[in-house]
């Protein structure tokens, strides 16, 4: 089989991203991938005016959320490996290529690019670009920009009860099957945010504190242990940007804490 991205489908999830997506697009088409599948989540934007007129194939999830629309863009493509792209990342012009040699060479079953997380001027979006930055989850695998093979992504599937959180879910299981996952070492994309405002990173802390959440409520005590993860991360920033001289990122940390559990606190009522 060769490593070509002609045999690679892009399926990237959208909703309201108008602004991100017209370099998101850009970047997949220059890469030479087979198709580019937009899954449109009822935008009231332009967001498919522009996916179309970039080439892509819309469809739309319905409002059925981010689990379904990953799940009908996979099923929808015909290649053997599919790129599951966010709208606010920027691959590089070799990147797919390079990631999929990496992912043959490796042997791994889905490899995620490694993420270089940028923001706006605003002192929201710059905390947690760099959170990211600095981090431990940095080095987690997730679904942002990630390479997977066709036909096993179709038979894990997602689970659509997890609005949020759907990576952590998805790597439990893979994990659980003796599947090999990673981070690329060799590859990087530029990570954006869409917005640098309080607002967008309180949505951030309550979603990922939910998805947290639901997995402690779907795995009992084996997945108890997650709650310790935002005071952990929260502990650990505090303590870098103190030894770095940057005590302004504390107060980041301590909203990150804070909505987290408000977050984790909701998802286990759910």
């Amino acid at each position: 089989m060769g490593n070509s991205p002609a045999d690679v489908t892009a399926v990237v999830p959208a909703r309201n991203a108008e602004d991100l997506l017209p370099r998101c697009l850009e970047a997949l088409r220059q890469s030479g991938v087979a198709e580019i599948i937009v899954v449109d989540g009822l935008s009231t934007d332009r967001t498919v005016d522009i996916a179309l007129a970039a080439g892509a194939r819309v469809l739309s999830d319905e409002g059925r959320g981010l689990p379904w629309a990953r799940t009908l863009g996979v099923r929808s493509s015909s290649t053997p490996w599919v790129l599951l792209v966010d709208a606010d990342v920027v691959f590089g012009t070799t990147g797919v290529a390079d990631l999929l040699t990496e992912m043959v060479e490796g042997r791994y079953d889905a490899l995620q690019a490694g993420l270089e997380s940028v923001a706006g001027p605003g002192y929201w979006g710059q905390a947690l670009a760099h959170h990211h930055r600095t981090g431990r989850s940095r080095n987690w695998f997730g679904l942002v920009a990630t390479l997977v093979d066709r036909d096993l992504m179709l038979g894990l599937g997602f689970d659509d009860s997890f609005k949020s959180g759907e990576d952590i879910e998805l790597r439990w299981r893979m994990r659980q099957s003796g599947l090999r996952t990673g981070v690329s070492r060799r590859v990087l994309v530029e990570h954006r945010f869409a917005a640098d405002d309080f607002d967008f990173a309180l949505d951030q802390f309550l979603m990922d504190g939910t998805g947290l959440g639901r997995m402690i409520r779907k795995h009992g005590w084996r997945g108890a242990r997650l709650a310790l993860l935002p005071a952990a991360a929260a502990v650990r920033g505090s303590a870098l940007s103190l030894v770095a001289g940057q005590p302004r990122w504390l107060r980041y940390y301590a909203a990150f804490c804070w909505y987290n559990y408000v977050g984790v606190t909701r998802g286990i009522a759910s």
